[in-house]
């Protein structure tokens, strides 16, 4: 490929605007193309991202087949919202793992993908991780959407990488979050927007002692940024609230509620020691609250621009029973 006219100051970003779009290479894949010496110059591999280019030069472009995945189709019962030739939108349900690890090997999302669309799914990037762009935690319930083409991935890659996927979610949180509370407005990284809404802001990394949590930072990491509102309130004992997410990072929601004192009722990792008090709610809220076998938290809505047909998609998915079941006893 031949760079164009006035090029970006910078090797990814040039090859980023001016390769061919049939070739549905995002910037993140170039990145690790010129990492793995596969974007060469006159026959010499060019491995800095950052590199100055000039209008004319040709760079040769090496893009490596999928790898066939190691991953086995298993017969798992899918809920498929949407689907056409391109992606499928599903209803993931609690407990089921997106994609194998060496603690889940088997029953994922994967699985079942591979067994309900075969071999019609995208592999873009060269990674064993058939159509996935995005993730959803274990314990949480709800939408996800899938590329089955090569054009669909990269187009998702692209939307996520920019934010411009609309994603909420709805939980029960422990106490009501109050955009008047001084105690909330005090904490590091909280900030209130207009209509009530809560912003948290923070960078988000791997704890220093335990591998499977992820903490708060102020300096390191990656920037999160989580907004909710609170859409029905349980005496002063618990809420339903909506939490849209501008970054998706892992544990984002369930992270940022707990660092703002709000942790999610039935979450084990960061949930703490709270309890939903009986004298506030009754007796049947409390024991439902504490029997929640999970985070009360599931992806509601995802909306998205159609990839391939430029058409706006949006989806939204009804509580799961257990999460509705809970609603009915903190309402009773």
């Amino acid at each position: 490929m031949t760079i164009g006219a006035d090029p970006p100051d910078r090797l990814d970003k040039a090859l980023a605007r001016d390769v061919p779009e049939a070739a549905h290479l995002s910037r993140s894949r170039l990145v690790r193309m010129i990492s793995a010496g596969q974007v060469t110059k006159a026959g010499a591999p060019v491995t800095d991202q950052k590199a100055k280019v000039a209008e004319g030069e040709v760079f040769e472009l090496t893009i490596q087949e999928a790898a066939e995945t190691h991953i086995g189709p298993e017969d798992i019962p899918l809920e498929v919202v949407f689907e056409d030739a391109d992606l499928v939108v599903v209803n993931k349900p609690a407990g089921m793992v997106v994609h194998p690890a060496p603690g889940t090997p088997g029953g994922t999302l994967v699985n079942a993908l591979l067994h309900h669309f075969g071999g019609n799914l995208s592999g873009v990037g060269g990674e064993k991780r058939p159509g996935i762009v995005h993730r959803i935690d274990k314990d949480t319930s709800g939408l996800l959407v899938v590329a089955k083409s090569d054009a669909a991935h990269h187009g998702l890659a692209a939307q996520f990488e920019q934010h411009s996927v609309e994603r909420a979610y709805l939980a029960i949180c422990h106490g009501v979050p109050d955009t008047a509370d001084p105690r909330l407005r005090g904490v590091k990284g909280v900030s209130v927007e207009p209509g009530n809404i809560i912003r948290i802001t923070t960078q988000l990394a791997r704890h220093k002692t335990d591998r499977q949590r992820q903490a708060v930072l102020f300096s390191g990491g990656r920037h999160a940024v989580t907004r909710l509102r609170v859409l029905e309130p349980f005496a002063d004992q618990a809420a339903l609230i909506e939490c849209r997410l501008q970054t998706g990072r892992t544990h984002q929601i369930r992270v940022h509620l707990a660092h703002a004192g709000h942790g999610l009722i039935g979450d084990q990792t960061y949930g703490g020691r709270r309890r939903v008090n009986a004298k506030g709610l009754g007796a049947p809220a409390a024991e439902a609250a504490a029997a929640f076998p999970r985070q009360a938290l599931y992806a509601a809505t995802l909306g998205f621009v159609h990839p391939v047909t430029g058409q706006p998609l949006r989806f939204e998915a009804a509580p799961p029973e257990d999460f509705a079941g809970l609603l009915s006893a903190l309402r009773g």
